[in-house]
């Protein structure tokens, strides 16, 4: 495998976190904030992987289990799993979302010697919402692209977007910033 750039003194900084015992990052950039989990209003006829909308001091914001979307189990919620609200492209404009992990580890400087390229995985493969793989020791740690992962395949994720007209009316007046689910 090569580095992804031959920039090798650049360093950029990523959000780490795990899905179902497996280590993933974004950049640091895309995140907004990091909550615990809080109750979520489900919504009827959602694709599996949209956990429901909570209310962000007044928003409306879609929820999605991100390892689920990945093709992962849906999460078993613990003390540590949250939300993590990120910020996408979607149709020109930014969205937030919540993406719910099962647990937020720390901020990561990675020097660009430290992430590989995508290996090839064959051409039926789709590898196209993966930045690179970032080297932890003997590790590696999956980079990646959100806005690939939050919009791949439009259509589902346009629709939760569509709530924000639907439900704002509707929407708790309680926020989403300091619920604490039970182990």
């Amino acid at each position: 495998m090569t580095a992804l750039n031959s920039d090798e003194s650049k360093s950029n900084q990523y959000l780490t976190f795990t899905l179902r015992d497996e280590d993933f990052a974004i950049d640091i950039a895309k995140v907004r904030e990091v909550l615990d989990v809080t109750t979520m209003t489900k919504i009827p006829k959602m694709p599996p992987f949209i956990s429901g909308v909570i209310n962000l001091r007044g928003n409306v914001v879609p929820v999605l289990d991100l390892g689920c979307r990945l093709g992962m189990e849906p999460v078993v919620p613990t003390k540590n799993t949250c939300v993590m609200i990120v910020e996408t492209t979607i149709d020109e404009a930014i969205v937030a979302m919540g993406t719910v992990a099962d647990s937020v580890q720390m901020v990561l400087d990675l020097q660009t010697s430290e992430i590989e390229e995508v290996p090839r995985m064959g051409t039926d493969i789709n590898t196209d919402f993966i930045n690179g793989m970032g080297r932890q020791g003997e590790k590696f740690l999956v980079i990646l692209n959100i806005d690939k992962v939050l919009s791949h395949g439009g259509e589902d994720l346009r629709l939760c977007l569509d709530l924000d007209t639907a439900l704002a009316s509707a929407a708790p007046t309680a926020t989403a910033e300091s619920a604490t689910i039970a182990a």
